[in-house]
């Protein structure tokens, strides 16, 4: 409903509280049962000490309804009646008086409502539409999976509301029977699950020098969950797949305006057929036990294990097996490591999430008592399991930490060290990860012009006291 905000101001020596019963009348005009009957919400109220004037934040199908509601302060005194949006709802529009931005291309979500979910479970909100957030830091800390609510958000384009009973995925191309699937019979497939982490590709860019573009993730760009769904290779059989195919096209149901495109565009993106068959990849219909959220690709959605999240295509509507590469906007503009090398720019597409561990405790800047401290965090690679952790405390040598659980494939590994400190003062920690394949995190990530794959060695300072 609309929002509005009330002003009401009377003279001192009418002031209806003076009067008990008028108080009291007016205590019960403003009770949440009676104000719902009128077809009007309160959410906030205040009264400004001493001044003889009541603010209220209020929301009603009109300006009309609610003025009628609120006569009886208007017989007290003055009544100003004030249109008036949220802080999400101006932030997502672009400035205070800008309209809500409109989806040309398919039914999207409300950017204000999916950005105040976002802020308030807590994400950090790097832009509010198209909505980007990403997990704080200590938030990573936990369980095996991350909750529903503070999983990182990534978003090129406004969020599709897709419609349930009336989806369909279209599965064509170099197939010999092209399918249409509804999300019932998908549900009826043989269904897996698969616990994945996600990261996105451009987690970190705020480390690099000199700064490139892009969304200016710090460290969260990283979650995992329990996806559920039907495996694609299964979707695949089904469909035949034809032996001159080369690549798996995947289109989502969103899309928009993008630099240097003339007109709006979907967002897609391929995978090798052989990718595609053996990587494990699923198109999910469940998170964590629940039906996909919106926001994370409802009603379907591809995951493909151990890649960045750009290949993890939301709201997936299209699948097309084609006979040569692809060469969609963010297949090969963006999504691509640019590096300069003798003096020359090369190209290389985003593929598997690079080798990276985190430390999540103790936070930048967190004091602890002399004695041991437990240093603990998260490390992942797409390639393998994780072989090694290790942690160095200021100068000296690097020290293995233990790791946590059993070793996973496809999901992120705890791990933990205790450090004895009987000083006070500075301390400087630092991790690094090895994976199975024997690749270790470098000190610094290769700088490129897009800020991709940034697993430089992470650095926390903390405080002796």
């Amino acid at each position: 409903m609309p929002l509005f905000v009330v002003r009401h101001t009377h003279a001192g020596e009418r002031c209806p509280a003076q009067d008990p019963y008028m108080g009291a009348m007016l205590l019960n005009h403003l009770s949440r049962p009676n104000v719902r009957r009128h077809g009007v919400e309160i959410l906030g109220e205040a009264v400004v000490q001493g001044e003889h004037t009541m603010f209220l934040i209020a929301e009603a199908t009109d300006e009309a309804r609610l003025r009628e509601f609120l006569q009886p302060f208007q017989m007290a005194g003055s009544l100003d009646v004030y249109p008036a949006s949220t802080c999400a709802r101006v932030v997502a529009s672009g400035g205070c008086g800008a309209p809500l931005p409109v989806s040309d291309i398919v039914p999207a979500l409300d950017p204000e409502e999916i950005c105040q979910d976002a802020i308030d479970a807590g994400l950090l909100v790097h832009r509010a539409h198209p909505l980007n957030c990403e997990t704080p830091l200590p938030e990573l800390v936990g369980g095996v999976v991350m909750p529903t609510a503070r999983f990182y958000v990534r978003n090129n384009f406004p969020i599709p509301n897709l419609d349930a009973t009336s989806y369909r995925l279209s599965v064509t191309g170099q197939v010999e029977r092209p399918l249409t699937l509804s999300l019932r019979e998908l549900h009826n497939m043989r269904s897996q699950a698969e616990v994945v982490t996600l990261e996105c590709a451009g987690n970190g860019r705020t480390l690099f020098d000199p700064p490139v573009p892009g969304e200016r993730w710090q460290y969260g760009a990283v979650s995992t969950a329990e996806w559920s769904g039907v495996p694609l290779s299964d979707i695949l059989d089904r469909a035949g797949v034809r032996s001159g195919a080369v690549e798996v096209r995947f289109r989502g149901a969103d899309g928009g305006e993008v630099d240097n495109k003339r007109g709006p565009i979907r967002f897609e993106r391929s995978l090798p057929v052989d990718q595609a068959r053996s990587a494990d990849a699923l198109l999910a219909y469940a998170m964590n036990g629940e039906p996909l959220p919106i926001q994370h690709g409802f009603p379907l959605r591809l995951v493909v294990p151990g890649w960045y999240g750009v290949a993890s295509v939301k709201w997936l509507t299209e699948i097309e097996v084609t006979d040569q590469p692809f060469e969609g906007h963010y297949q090969t503009e963006k999504y691509v490591y640019y590096w300069n090398r003798n003096g020359k720019e090369t190209r290389e597409p985003v593929t598997l999430q690079r080798v990276r561990a985190l430390i999540t405790e103790p936070a930048p800047g967190q004091e602890a008592g002399s004695g041991d401290l437990v240093v603990r965090g998260v490390a992942w690679s797409g390639a393998t399991p994780i072989a090694k952790v290790e942690v160095r405390v200021n100068d000296g040598d690097w020290r293995e930490a233990r790791l946590v659980g059993e070793r996973k494939r496809h999901s992120w590994q705890w791990w933990e060290l205790i450090a004895r400190f009987d000083q006070p003062g500075e301390v400087t920690l630092r991790a690094r990860a090895t994976d199975m394949a024997g690749r270790t995190q470098p000190e610094r990530a290769e700088w490129n012009k897009l800020g991709y794959g940034n697993n430089g060695i992470h650095e926390v300072t903390a405080r002796i006291v």
